[in-house]
């Protein structure tokens, strides 16, 4: 298989959160700034990154760069995702819920920038606990780490999707 080359790729890029750091020296006081971004090719892949740098121009680039190479593929249900998901990351919690089409994305910043970047344009979600960007976005991912697919889930269990999805047991129902 052929690996597709970052830069062919259009890819989604969405600054989260800027956060100016200081730190107190002898002379005064050093400041730096995070950046937190995540990038998504719209299609079921996204990764974030925090990009650290004295200029707010090279944190976002330094981001970008970490935010490409972390970027993993989720499972989607057509617009939205399989089933219901709790991702935990530190004090924070995400609950995501497949909605219908035409919902739209019902979820806070942070975790609205991910889920438009990887792709999902109808779901349910609430963020319980903490509301730091960096522990909501990791919440969520590990949430999405935690879906199956349909394909997926029939072979971890040996039976045929058709099976898993109840397709048999239905055209049973009819013919009697």
């Amino acid at each position: 298989m052929e690996r597709a080359n970052q830069d062919e790729l259009t890819l989604n890029e969405k600054v989260v959160n800027i956060n100016r750091v200081a730190k107190v020296v002898k002379g005064g006081r050093n400041f730096s700034f995070n950046a937190l971004v995540v990038v998504g090719d719209g299609k079921g892949r996204v990764g974030f990154g925090l990009g650290k740098a004295r200029e707010v121009v090279d944190a976002i680039e330094k981001g970008t760069e970490i935010a490409k190479q972390a970027m993993k593929r989720y499972p989607l249900a057509g617009t939205t995702i399989p089933h219901k998901v709790l991702g935990k990351f530190g004090a924070g919690k995400v609950v995501l819920r497949p909605a219908s089409p035409g919902t739209g994305i019902i979820a806070g910043g942070p975790v609205r920038a991910v889920l438009e970047c990887l792709g999902v344009h109808d779901v349910l979600c609430k963020s319980i606990g903490t509301s730091n960007p960096v522990n909501v976005i990791r919440a969520t991912v590990n949430g999405l780490g935690q879906m199956y697919d349909a394909v997926r889930m029939a072979r971890k269990r040996g039976i045929s999707v058709s099976r898993l999805l109840g397709l048999q047991q239905t055209q049973e129902i009819t013919d009697a």
